[in-house]
């Protein structure tokens, strides 16, 4: 893709990079990344994304700008409290870089519409906030051949990774090779519950945005295969090998999931 001469100027930074160039900067710019929760990770997900150059930007949440998001959730504003999160996130994409094509969805994202949602884009951030719909974007990338990255957090704790299993030959795991099933209901507190330290929310969903970026270009190494453990109450940072379960009931050698039909109706993604 042909950069005009306002699109060199605004990615000086990036083409002086070896690792990606102009090249990776048009690869950037005729990518689309569809990122799932536009919440405190979606939020500097979509903004950095957005700042790159990625061309295309779907961001799929049902929810709307409440006061308490405003500690974490900062592409949005005071001034748009009561809005839906997609349209108040497509302001502030367009404020920062108008080229970007934003594809905004007000809808939940459920068994019936996660393969229709994502099948449209190259790569897929998962930034929701629950279990079930992290399982179920898991599932749809899989089958439907997508690269995701995915991130979590609580309170003071994060965890991020890539995962790519379905190329063929390659020892990618995918999320349930790590996580099999979902803790039984309650076992875990949500953030509304136990809290979330929001400067972390930026931290996590930066380095989300720069794997995903990584992908699209092809610079460095991929966290297929690795889990990054983010303790931020003593700042540490642990890379955790994970292997490709042979028993995975979704990517395994004899595999009990092979469409959506497994999926009861999760919450929404924020």
């Amino acid at each position: 893709m042909a950069m005009n001469d306002q699109q060199v100027e605004r990615y000086a930074r990036h083409i002086l990079l070896p690792e990606i160039g102009g090249a990776g900067q048009s690869k950037i710019l005729g990518a689309r990344v569809l990122v799932v929760g536009a919440g405190g990770l979606g939020a500097p997900v979509i903004q950095y994304l957005a700042a790159a150059g990625v061309g295309t930007i779907g961001i799929v949440d049902d929810d709307v700008v409440d006061l308490s998001n405003l500690q974490r959730q900062v592409i949005h504003a005071t001034s748009r409290v009561g809005m839906p999160k997609v349209e108040s996130a497509a302001r502030a994409v367009a404020a920062l870089n108008p080229d970007i094509e934003v594809i905004p969805r007000n809808e939940r994202l459920t068994p019936d519409n996660a393969e229709a949602l994502i099948s449209g884009y190259d790569v897929v951030a998962d930034g929701s906030d629950n279990f079930e719909t992290r399982f179920l974007v898991n599932d749809a990338c899989f089958l439907l051949g997508k690269t995701l990255v995915s991130a979590a957090i609580l309170r003071f704790d994060g965890q991020l990774s890539t995962f790519k299993a379905h190329l063929e030959g390659e020892d990618h795991p995918c999320y349930r090779c790590v996580f099999p099933e979902a803790p039984p209901p309650g076992m875990v507190p949500a953030c509304a519950e136990a809290g979330v330290l929001g400067a972390l929310c930026g931290a996590l969903g930066s380095l989300q945005a720069t794997e995903a970026l990584k992908e699209i270009t092809g610079a460095g190494e991929s966290m297929s295969g690795s889990l990054l453990v983010v303790d931020g109450l003593s700042a540490t940072f642990r890379k955790i090998r994970v292997r490709r379960d042979p028993g995975c009931a979704l990517c395994g050698a004899e595999p009990a999931y092979t469409d959506l039909s497994h999926h009861g109706k999760p919450v929404a993604a924020a």
